[in-house]
């Protein structure tokens, strides 16, 4: 892939490949988490646990460093595979602290995704409503080729996808090249407040069902 003609990225494919894995990492990291809080209530500790909690954020919040503790052990086995394969690193700390931040809010606006599916449903049945969407705006980007070099409707598709401006930043970040990176932490913090607003009504859903 990286002999195609007009790829012209600088950090070589593995490190343009390793974005792609460690933001769908993130992602899912967060999805999952998602999963785990719907058994939560199916086995009756989500009940327990709005019982005995005053602060209602703190639920959420507990969630979502779970979630991300659970991506940072993944996040680390998945950088120390990419190196000792040899992926190149071309930016300096503040780049490669700027991909792994990225990253960090993808993790976060998944799990507030679904948490709020899991709030809403309770039952792990709910899980392909939880995954399926962040699956196709992961394989709607542009997972092997740079956004430049996609056409028709899947280049349509990319160009209004989020995700494709986060994996552009990571991608220019890792290369010492950055990009768009203003643009992706805007959308990342976006989606991070529309979710939050979609978790916390799903959590007033689930107090108010008992």
């Amino acid at each position: 892939m990286q002999n195609v003609p007009g790829f012209d990225y600088e950090g070589g494919y593995t490190s343009f490949q390793f974005v792609f894995v460690l933001l769908q990492s993130a992602a899912f990291g967060g999805v999952f988490t998602g999963f785990g809080i719907a058994r939560d209530f199916e086995s009756g500790f989500g009940k327990r646990l709005l019982l005995a909690s005053p602060k209602r954020s703190g639920i959420v919040l507990g969630y979502a460093l779970a979630a991300l503790a659970r991506w940072i052990i993944t996040a680390t086995l998945l950088t120390i595979v990419a190196l000792l394969v040899g992926m190149e690193v071309g930016g300096g700390p503040v780049d490669v602290i700027g991909m792994y931040t990225i990253a960090i809010l993808l993790n976060t606006a998944a799990l507030l995704w679904a948490a709020g599916m899991a709030f809403r449903f309770r039952t792990i049945q709910a899980a392909p409503l939880m995954q399926l969407p962040v699956f196709l705006l992961l394989f709607f980007a542009p997972v092997y080729v740079p956004l430049d070099l996609l056409s028709g409707w899947i280049e349509t598709v990319a160009t209004y996808n989020p995700i494709t401006y986060m994996m552009e930043a990571g991608r220019g970040l890792i290369s010492g090249a950055p990009t768009e990176v203003a643009l992706a932490f805007a959308l990342a913090l976006g989606l991070i407040a529309m979710f939050a607003v979609w978790a916390f009504r799903g959590l007033r859903r689930a107090e108010a069902a008992g």
